[in-house]
């Protein structure tokens, strides 16, 4: 992928067949807004220094190591270097287990996805890997060394190539029994549930990424853009919870039942693509601002 670096290099095996492959990340947060944590009285920018609990003293890097609590303050020493002795030798191999449906891993266990290139030398057997899985309807499951720890990956066909995410493991993720368990059992009949079912029917559509704004992100730049050009702030929508008493009102209304003919249509996912226009506005107009009137602030490490 020009431009990008490869996250990781190495090897897909499936079978006797293997052929040379790079890892690329596929979601980032870079492009978000940050903010770096200042000190009110002098406007300056705060460090992070590292204190000792006890004396209160700083504690420079090159003094501090890891530990691991057995009791309330009592802590057992972890050399880094027998924390590195611990990571599973890696051979650079994703080693396919087994050929599992898509639908078979719950969306829980998704961990970060990657996009699966092949090197010059595989493209081959990397399509041919790729075409093979795509008319089975079917997903990989391989496992490896992956930033220093042993990974399951799920490798499904995408587009040109394969995308591979990364798994929780099964004690990572949280039962969700323990979740619903205080959750009353209710059972929803009649008219109410006839409205819910003809609203859900109504707002049917397809999945478009690229027709959500992330409007946090667009207050954000909103709220920089006026204190760099010294305007009244945002003030925030309040948002009405519908009562239990009135949901019944609250489907009908949203049913079309017992609203005016010449009611406005509510926004729909179809046009929320607008709110990406205003987003880049936004953060345009005040990078725009900002270099005019500030120096240029570095991230947040």
């Amino acid at each position: 992928m020009a431009g990008q670096r490869a996250q990781w290099k190495g090897f897909i095996k499936f079978g006797e067949v293997s052929c040379g492959v790079a890892l690329y990340t596929a979601a980032s947060t870079s492009e978000r807004i940050t903010f770096n944590t200042i000190n009110k009285a002098t406007g300056n920018r705060v460090n992070r220094v590292f204190i000792d609990s006890d004396t209160e003293e700083p504690v420079p890097k090159e003094a501090q190591t890891k530990g691991f609590e057995i009791e309330n303050g009592q802590y057992i020493i972890i050399d880094p270097d027998e924390v590195a002795a611990t990571i599973p030798g890696s051979n650079k191999t994703l080693e396919v287990e087994a050929f599992i449906p898509c639908s078979d891993v719950d969306g829980v266990y998704f961990d970060k996805p990657y996009y699966l290139t092949p090197d010059k030398m595989g493209t081959d057997a990397f399509a041919a890997l790729r075409d093979g899985m795509r008319k089975s309807k079917v997903a990989a499951i391989a496992r490896t060394v992956l930033f220093r720890r042993m990974r399951t990956v799920l490798i499904r066909p995408h587009g040109k190539g394969l995308i591979a995410t990364t798994l929780n493991y099964d004690y990572e993720v949280r039962s969700s029994k323990k979740a619903f368990e205080d959750m009353p059992k209710i059972k929803i009949q009649g008219e109410m549930l006839d409205l819910a079912k003809h609203i859900i029917s109504t707002k049917k559509g397809d999945f478009d990424p690229a027709s959500f704004d992330d409007r946090y992100e667009a207050a954000l730049a909103e709220l920089v853009k006026a204190k760099i050009e010294g305007k009244a702030l945002p003030k925030r929508k309040t948002v009405e919870v519908s009562k239990p008493n009135d949901l019944l009102a609250a489907l009908r209304e949203s049913a079309g039942l017992g609203k005016s003919k010449d009611s406005a249509p509510k926004r729909t996912a179809a046009n929320a693509n607008s709110g990406a226009g205003r987003q880049r506005a936004a953060r345009g107009a005040a990078s725009k601002t900002a270099s005019s009137k500030a120096a240029p602030q570095r991230k947040a490490g």
